[in-house]
């Protein structure tokens, strides 16, 4: 994050777990979640209704939120990929 000069403005602790009503609440403020999982990325547009397939994708095998999940102005970021994190975020 500060090789990209990106401020941290609220970080939840490991032990803190996060399921899918929390990630639901997440998405009520984005536009667009990107979730990435390995060399896999969907794109969800995110409108007046959450879908159930975009709450799904953001969660893990255990059922609670993947990481890192990062929420920048409109977009929501879940999970990491080098190349989407830096032509979203470099």
């Amino acid at each position: 994050m500060e090789a990209n000069k990106i401020e941290v403005s609220e970080t939840i602790p490991a032990s803190r777990k996060l399921q899918a009503s929390d990630a639901r609440g997440l998405l009520k403020s984005v536009s667009k979640l990107i979730v990435a999982k390995g060399k896999k990325v969907n794109e969800f547009t995110v409108k007046d209704r959450v879908s159930r397939d975009a709450v799904e994708a953001m969660l893990g095998p255990t059922g609670n939120l993947r990481a890192p999940a990062i929420r920048a102005g409109k977009i929501m970021l879940v999970g990491f990929n080098e190349e989407i994190f830096e032509g979203t975020f470099g």
